[in-house]
């Protein structure tokens, strides 16, 4: 059967590709192994910062400490997005956070969800995961750049769904009653790159400044992080776990997180909110 919301190109590239702008070049392809690994490719190839690659199906979708993940064709969009900014290495920390508060502008615009962060760039609605981010560093001749990475479940039915915590942009509709016409995968696409576009402009602003105030870039993120102020699990990559409150980010994006033995500066890790 026809693709019932195709992935549309040409509208992609009608809104978001201009002379100045940051996106420069964008493919859609029905169905890949992984729009990182093959953005990444690209990059040690010499493609240009602004390079998107959008598929409408992923056999080999990778998610934070190794995780794999599928979805059925049709039912989301993966985003990946080459980024070579020119600003220092220490700030990048602020990439993936950027994209995983853009992703929740972008849903709040598009489909009238209340999307929120969960530390650092998990897109939660009702508590349910929606979306996830992976950020890759990329070492090329040109020197580093960034890959990052985005799934945004759109049309995923309550028996497609990978784990019980998580949901879809139909299934959370229909559970908060938002009324409206059925929501586009483009445009979803379209409202994630431009929101995208805005958050990496104004970062790039700020840290090219060298008085600038890298924590000007935390005030939006921390307004709509649902994770600070709350009692949480945090798993790190050596399989440690921590629990405390999250007080705040840093400068840098890290999670300051409050435990008995004392305030704990996380620059990664898998959080679980404790009810």
């Amino acid at each position: 059967m026809p693709d019932a919301d195709p992935l549309v190109r040409a509208t992609l590239a009608d809104d978001l590709l201009r002379s100045a702008g940051l996106w420069q070049r964008i493919d859609v392809v029905a169905s890949t192994g992984s729009t990182n690994a093959d953005l990444a490719a690209a990059a040690r190839d010499g493609a240009p910062s602004g390079t998107v690659l959008v598929a409408d199906h992923q056999s080999a979708g990778r998610g934070r400490l190794g995780r794999t993940w599928t979805a059925p064709p049709g039912s989301g969009a993966a985003i990946s997005v080459l980024l070579r900014p020119e600003v220092p290495l220490d700030r990048w920390t602020w990439l993936p956070l950027l994209a995983g508060l853009a992703v929740s502008d972008a849903l709040r615009q598009s489909t009238g969800l209340p999307a929120d962060v969960k530390w650092p760039n998990d897109v939660l609605v009702l508590d349910r995961k929606l979306c996830g981010v992976l950020a890759e560093r990329v070492d090329t001749a040109d020197g580093a750049a960034v890959v990052l990475g985005m799934g945004v479940n759109v049309h995923l039915r309550a028996d497609e769904l990978p784990v019980p915590t998580a949901t879809s942009v139909d299934l959370a509709r229909a559970e908060l009653g938002v009324a409206g016409v059925p929501v586009s995968r483009t445009a979803v696409v379209s409202s994630v790159l431009r929101c995208l576009e805005r958050d990496v402009r104004r970062w790039e602003e700020v840290s090219a400044v060298a008085e600038g105030d890298p924590d000007a870039v935390a005030v939006a993120y921390r307004e709509r992080c649902s994770t600070l102020g709350r009692e949480v699990r945090v798993t790190l990559s050596d399989g440690s776990v921590l629990e405390g409150t999250a007080r705040d980010v840093d400068a840098y994006g890290r999670l300051l997180l409050e435990t008995e033995a004392g305030t704990q500066v996380l620059g990664a890790g898998d959080v679980v909110h404790l009810r």
